[in-house]
């Protein structure tokens, strides 16, 4: 039975989401801020947390990203903000999905099952890592090193960073790293891809790996191989 923590402040929101996810055969704990959300995600171990953006204490962007640094849970945000930007900045924190409110509660339970199918590990190769120039993704350990250091990447930068390691020079779309990422049923437009695209590039960059992906204008990505 999958474990999902509800971090949300509101009464009315939490009990309704609940009792739709207790019908759903999941297994249920709650909080109502972000210091309790955090307990319990160390102390629980969620295979998925259900967190509203705006809570006491540390906000939601802020436990998303406490969060990755000891959990491979999958983070689904909530928010009553409407504009793209803080969809986005959502997103780039680390969360794999979002909805805005108000929402039904059999949307949250589909999200919250698609999100359980996406892929957690990237598959193996035959030596069971890539070499990009300094960039080594190696696919076991899920870590990405740039000269031997370690870059700290989310599950979704790792995933598409995998996706284009697998194929050097080969243009991936945009659908085609959605998928591999989110999954077959990720219900959310192909603009999150860009968004982490571009947090992982500038990571690497910041590692001495500047250049190791390229987009390609209209279509996707791809990941370059310098020459020795």
């Amino acid at each position: 039975m999958a474990k999902v923590l509800v971090v949300e402040d509101t009464p009315e929101i939490q009990v309704v989401v609940e009792l739709a996810l207790r019908d759903a055969h999941f297994a249920v704990a709650t909080a109502d801020d972000g210091d309790a959300a955090l307990d319990l995600i160390g102390s629980w171990d969620p295979d998925v947390v259900v967190l509203d953006l705006n809570i006491p204490g540390p906000d939601g962007l802020e436990v998303c990203r406490r969060l990755r640094q000891t959990s491979t849970a999958y983070v689904l945000m909530l928010t009553a903000r409407t504009d793209e930007v803080d969809k986005l900045v959502g997103l780039s924190s680390g969360a794999d999905d979002y909805l805005t409110k108000p929402f039904s509660p059999r949307e949250l339970v589909a999200r919250i099952n698609a999100v359980l199918r996406r892929p957690r590990s990237a598959p193996a190769t035959p030596a069971n890592r890539r070499a990009l120039g300094p960039v080594e993704v190696d696919f076991d350990a899920r870590e990405v090193t740039v000269a031997g250091a370690a870059v700290a990447t989310t599950r979704i930068e790792f995933e598409l960073l995998a996706a284009l390691a697998e194929h050097p020079k080969q243009v991936r779309t945009r659908e085609q790293l959605r998928r591999r990422a989110w999954g077959e049923d990720w219900l959310a437009d192909d603009h999150a891809v860009d968004v982490h695209m571009s947090n992982l590039r500038r990571k690497l960059a910041a590692a001495g790996a500047p250049g190791v992906i390229t987009t390609v204008r209209g279509i996707g990505y791809r990941a370059e191989r310098p020459s020795p």
